[in-house]
């Protein structure tokens, strides 16, 4: 029976190696200057790519490490992209399972018994009995014409456009929750400072109490010593519920609540929490971002869907065949004593008139392509922009820092000098006053670009395609 069928299978096999009437596919030319920008605001770019920096390498913090490590195993939004590529790739099995021909065994008998009359008055009793066995192939589509391999071939792009998909959740995850933790450190870090601002100026209100109490300064001292007492203390107010807000978003990311001992006092230096990112010398490197190669994968997927729509136009064969054994007993069905049975039944399908829904439907699959053509071009541009608008802000970040620094120093130097000479009788408390709201605002202005120099690395390791490996 197995040498029967042997030639029906490769004349199968034979018929449907058929290439597909898909376009040839190029990659389309990326639509973005071969070089990064250049100029005043950008620092130079050095060799080495994003990509081939394992988030644990680029995190040097332990405790956030184990931090990004609860949010990649916990997280919803990771499970719900996970789920997706799942399904994808069961459509994808799926459609490439219709590319061979299914294959059943079955074993059936019958027994039947007839009694008819002699005409003499007698009965006469007919039995008989048969048994079957068989391989069949039920409505097997040949693929003539690419159809059925242009379709597979869709099904898989869609697959691997998944797959990339979850490379970027898994990338965009490890960014956020990165930000999600510093900027918890950020607002413990404000916190501190309006503390730390509010004690100060308790100082300088009982100063100025004691100076009116001895009638050497008026009222107006101990009220504008009072704003800015007040303004620290609103500050110290709405900094808890932000810090309980920062929480609360980080555990959201991590999926679970995170121990106490994992979360930052306060915000760290860049130096001992985030590698820095080398962006490469080509955009080239765009080219392998998950989001970019997602986009690739659909416009893909569109390019095999116009080769099974081209494919409709022609006939199809479609093939139902069997072979096997027959015998009038169980017994001898397998010992030599059997007939061999087959049967062969191909079906020609000609498209005559359809109302022009095969010529609509490969305009559409058309159509498709040039839009997501388009979507590919454009993800290209987009993480172009990104990369060089992170790379203009880092090319300025350490000379804002260092400035910011400094003026820092300067006021609290300022403000040292200016209540000295408050108290010493010299001067007013006007000056004392403004060096002090002064000094507030520029250590706040430091701890925000100190964080904004910390998320800028990580937008950077995000928009060149860091964190795929590892």
């Amino acid at each position: 029976m197995n040498r029967r069928l042997l030639p029906l299978a490769m004349a199968t096999a034979l018929l449907s190696a058929c290439s597909s009437m898909a376009p040839p596919y190029q990659q389309p030319a990326a639509p973005v200057p071969t070089s990064w920008p250049q100029g005043t605001a950008y620092a130079p770019t050095s060799e080495g790519s994003a990509a081939d920096i394992p988030w644990q390498s680029f995190v040097m913090d332990e405790r956030l490490r184990q931090v990004i490590a609860q949010a990649l195993a916990n997280s919803r939004d990771l499970r719900e992209t996970v789920a997706s590529i799942e399904s994808a790739r069961a459509q994808y099995q799926s459609q490439r399972a219709a590319s061979v021909p299914t294959v059943n065994a079955g074993v059936s008998g019958t027994k039947s018994r007839s009694t008819t009359s002699d005409g003499n008055g007698g009965l006469t009793t007919v039995r008989s009995q048969s048994t079957s066995a068989e391989l069949s192939i039920s409505s097997y589509e040949l693929d003539l014409f690419g159809k059925v391999r242009s379709q597979t071939n869709a099904a898989l792009e869609t697959y691997l456009k998944s797959e990339e998909a979850s490379r970027a959740t898994r990338i965009s995850l490890i960014a956020e929750t990165i930000n999600a933790w510093m900027t918890l450190g950020s607002d413990r870090s404000l916190l501190a400072i309006a503390r730390q601002t509010q004690e100060s100026s308790q100082r300088s209100m009982d100063v100025a109490r004691k100076r009116l109490e001895l009638g050497v300064t008026s009222r107006v001292d101990l009220r504008q010593a009072e704003t800015v007492y007040q303004q620290a203390r609103a500050d110290v107010a709405s900094s808890l519920t932000q810090i309980a807000q920062d929480r609360n978003a980080l555990e959201l990311l991590t999926g679970s609540p995170v121990a106490d001992a994992l979360l930052p006092d306060d915000l760290p230096e860049s130096a001992v929490v985030l590698a820095d990112v080398p962006a490469g010398l080509s955009s080239d490197v765009l080219l392998q971002r998950p989001d970019v190669l997602e986009a690739e994968h659909q416009l893909k997927s569109a390019n095999a869907n116009i080769g099974a729509a081209r494919a409709a136009f022609f006939p199809s064969l479609t093939l139902t065949a069997s072979g096997g054994l027959s015998s009038a007993a169980l017994a001898g069905l397998f010992s030599g004593g059997a007939a061999g049975v087959w049967s062969l039944a191909p079906s020609l399908s000609v498209p005559i008139f359809d109302g022009g829904a095969n010529r609509a439907n490969l305009a559409y699959y058309e159509a498709q392509q040039k839009y997501y053509l388009s979507a590919y071009e454009l993800a290209i541009q987009t993480a172009f922009k990104e990369v060089a608008d992170a790379l203009a802000q880092r090319g300025t970040m350490a000379e804002q820092l260092a400035a910011q620094a400094a003026l820092v120093e300067a006021s609290s130097d300022s403000y040292k000098l200016a209540d000295a000479r408050y108290r010493s009788g010299v001067d007013t408390f006007l000056n004392s006053l403004d060096s002090q709201r002064t000094l507030y605002s520029a250590q706040k202005t430091l701890t925000s670009l100190r964080l904004t120099a910390l998320e800028n690395r990580v937008t950077l390791y995000r928009v060149l395609g860091g964190g795929i490996a590892g």
